[in-house]
């Protein structure tokens, strides 16, 4: 009779379950072809509005359906009994000026985190599922990197050394962060007793090509499956990642942390920002957020010894084009990749700098190859991915230089490759786009050596259905908390910073739409689906002029205003798909707004 049950159970929710996979498979597939050919859907007439929240209303309905009668995970906790664990404050009181003795020390360090048994094991991207691709993400190959940089930061004022990984992956809960930061904790116990760790972070640089990490790419049907079946009868439920290789990943991202630590260097830091112009980037998928962060932001820090100097960069982009799959019969998307992020690393290395990345505001928010393809022959799709890479770091080590200083650096300009290159775009009926042309430099500025740090935990509900479907399923890595029947949030990561007064940042925990950070079209009540405005500060009212270091501590999905929230708009709003709940947004805004006013 159990037997019997079981069997019936898995084919009446298997089948339901299977048909929402495909669908949002389906859905990803379609956003990752609209983002290729530019798709905008907008709603403005009365009619799509009603058709539009009918749409959403079914397919909250049929999702909430298949969700309804799955076990909650043995996992979730009550509110009363949760606790949250291995959380750093940061650096305690905020300071506005340097103090004699401040002096900016920094230390950096990367591992690779390609597993030696890639080619007999089955590891499988995160990122894309889809059709071009049969829906097998199975990883065969490796075309550059997955790697973690890491850098140590402090100024020496005694307030704690800060410590920032950012990994090559589509991205990485808070639980599994926690795990890094344990191994992290155990290793200063025991060896640097004295070291004060004020804060200890991990981001994700989000490339669609690098191996799972978030539990949702793996193998996903089956496992969810299985876990469905063994849920009720007490058995034991798979996680959504490869456990191994997580293991893995977090002693080695953890023993990187120790390494940049041991790095640490006296030296000085500055500060640059450019517009590098909406060519870069391609706002694909939401028809009403108006806002694109087209800077590039600048730190680079140079050691009073004269070893080499590290360039942190921070840029808003989905590097998702070395992992999409083609009809070509060769872009599989079944490599390994660190997308253009690699890239700009390669560049910079050979050009003798360490190299640290942190993404932006990337919701919706690709990169733009137009200006960087430049006519040539390329077969492979990593390769669009490494002229985009190679470009952004010339841009990245010549922002404050003249053209004619550029012409002058054999590292930022090469006659002879222009000449060639120039003559196979046109060969290919095309025009060649130098990189510098009408440039014009930007200033750089000496960044005062002190550093504030302040994270902070905010709740946010969980009522997108299948998002709850894949925490019951045990696929995502989250603490779950019940706070009533059919009730659910997480516990959330923010974090700000202050370099000095030059540069504020907010670390935000997933991909934010842009137009959140000073307020554009989606966030106003002319400009949004619902016709009203967004009910909570965007970053600008809150610090003034911010950068946002994307996909901080956690990986929590979309983030988009609340007024602009819509699960109907599938093919223009994919992101309500991937995104905890409407309520998001406001809940981290105003988590922020809770920060700044402590901090006075």
């Amino acid at each position: 009779m159990k037997k019997r049950m079981k069997k019936l159970l898995k084919k009446i929710v298997g089948a339901a379950l299977a048909g929402v996979m495909i669908f949002s498979a389906a859905s990803l597939s379609f956003t990752a072809r609209a983002a290729e050919k530019d798709v905008k859907t907008a709603v403005t007439d009365t009619a799509k509005v009603a058709v539009t929240k009918t749409l959403a209303v079914l397919l909250k309905g049929v999702l909430g359906a298949v969700n309804l009668p799955v076990l909650d995970n043995p996992s979730f906790v009550d509110e009363k009994d949760y606790k949250n664990t291995d959380f750093y404050e940061g650096s305690g009181d905020f300071v506005r000026e340097a103090a004699a003795g401040n002096v900016w020390k920094l230390g950096s360090s990367w591992v690779s985190l390609v597993p030696d048994d890639y080619k007999t094991h089955n590891y499988y991207l995160g990122g894309f599922i889809m059709i071009e691709n049969g829906f097998v993400n199975k990883v065969e190959d490796v075309a550059d990197d997955m790697r973690a940089r890491v850098i140590a930061l402090d100024d020496n004022s005694g307030r704690g050394v800060s410590l920032f990984a950012t990994v090559d992956c589509i991205g990485m809960t808070n639980n599994d962060i926690k795990e890094i930061r344990k191994l992290v904790a155990k290793t200063f116990a025991e060896k640097y007793p004295d070291v004060k760790l004020a804060s200890v972070n991990v981001f994700s640089t989000h490339t669609h090509s690098g191996i799972d990490t978030e539990g949702l790419w793996t193998n996903t049907l089956p496992k969810a499956l299985k876990n469905l079946m063994v849920r009720p009868f007490g058995g034991q439920m798979e996680q959504g990642t490869d456990k191994a290789f997580m293991d893995a990943l977090f002693v080695k991202v953890a023993g990187a942390m120790e390494q940049a630590y041991l790095h640490m260097k006296p030296g000085s830091m500055t500060y640059a920002v450019k517009d590098i112009g909406a060519g870069y980037f391609s706002n694909k998928n939401r028809g009403q957020a108006s806002d694109i962060d087209t800077k590039l932001t600048r730190l680079m820090f140079t050691p009073s010894d004269g070893s080499r100097p590290t360039v942190i960069v921070n840029l808003g982009a989905h590097p998702d084009v070395a992992g999409l799959p083609l009809n070509d019969g060769v872009n599989k998307g079944r490599t390994v990749s660190g997308d253009y992020i690699y890239y700009i690393g390669e560049y910079l290395n050979n050009c003798g700098y360490d190299f640290m990345f942190f993404n932006g505001a990337i919701c919706g928010i690709y990169f733009g190859r137009g200006l960087t393809n430049d006519n040539q022959n390329m077969t492979y799709r990593w390769e669009q991915s490494r002229r985009y890479g190679y470009e952004i770091a010339k841009i990245a080590l010549g922002m404050t230089k003249t053209k004619e200083e550029i012409m002058a650096d054999p590292d930022l300009y090469d006659q002879a490759l222009i000449d060639k290159e120039t003559a196979e775009a046109e060969a290919n009926g095309g025009g060649y786009t130098l990189w510098c042309e009408n440039w014009e430099p930007v200033a750089e500025t000496e960044v005062e050596p002190f550093f504030n740090v302040r994270l902070a935990t905010v709740m946010v509900p969980v009522t997108n259905p299948l998002i709850q479907l894949a925490g019951k399923l045990n696929l995502a890595n989250y603490t779950v908390i019940r706070s009533g029947l059919m009730q659910y949030k997480i516990n959330v990561e923010i974090g700000y910073l202050e370099f000095g007064n030059q540069l504020k940042v907010c670390m935000v925990p997933g991909e934010m739409c842009a137009d959140l950070i000073a307020g554009g079209a989606s966030t106003t009540a002319e400009g949004s689906f619902s016709g009203k405005d967004f009910n909570a500060p965007v970053l600008k009212d809150i610090f003034g002029d911010v950068t946002v270091f994307g996909l901080a501590n956690d990986a929590i999905g979309y983030i988009v205003p609340d007024n602009d929230y819509s699960m109907g708009l599938v093919f223009d709003h994919y992101q309500e798909i991937l995104s905890l709940s409407r309520e998001t947004a406001s809940a981290v805004m105003n988590g922020f707004a809770a920060m700044a006013e402590k901090l006075g």
